[in-house]
């Protein structure tokens, strides 16, 4: 992070399994907020709420499947915002998957391209006003082809 004069990171990731590697990467660092939004009960099995990493600054957010599409975009928003709430992050990493989606064989969230705009617009209109829009969007898993193509599609347009 000091190489690129970065001093507070937010790492926000949406799919269905927990952000686990992720959350064993950064949680010790305390200039990380993380924030994973994640089936639950759902493999690897981690990522309870109650976990919120050795400096508070994990934000699990376990769902259950079959919610209603508002519900997971309304959870995900909250904990981005209760994580920066009196901090600032510099650059904003988005681990978009896309296993979310509704009709997707291996999860059971109900987003659909609507939800995936709408989230990504959110996100990309905060780092605006945070970090002047430094936002890096890294494209995840999915596994029903043609809604991840849309949903891409959009999440593209979103960020453009």
């Amino acid at each position: 992070m000091a190489r690129h004069a970065v001093e507070r990171v937010l790492i926000v990731d949406w799919d269905v399994h927990h952000g686990n590697g992720t959350q064993a990467l950064v949680e010790t660092d305390p200039r990380i907020r993380f924030i994973s939004m994640h089936q639950w009960p759902w493999w690897p099995g981690t990522g309870a709420a109650d976990d919120r990493g050795p400096h508070g600054t994990v934000w699990n957010v376990p769902m259950a499947a079959g919610l209603p599409p508002a519900a997971y975009v309304e959870a995900l928003l909250g904990a981005v915002d209760a994580a920066t709430t009196h901090w600032v992050p510099e650059l904003v990493l988005l681990s978009a998957g896309f296993d979310c989606l509704a009709g997707d064989p291996i999860g059971g969230f109900t987003l659909s391209g609507a939800e995936i705009h709408q989230l990504t617009r959110a996100l990309v209109d905060r780092a605006t006003h945070w970090c002047d829009g430094r936002l890096v969007s890294a494209l995840e898993g999915g596994y029903a082809p043609e809604a991840v193509a849309h949903a891409v599609l959009v999440h593209l347009e979103a960020l453009a």
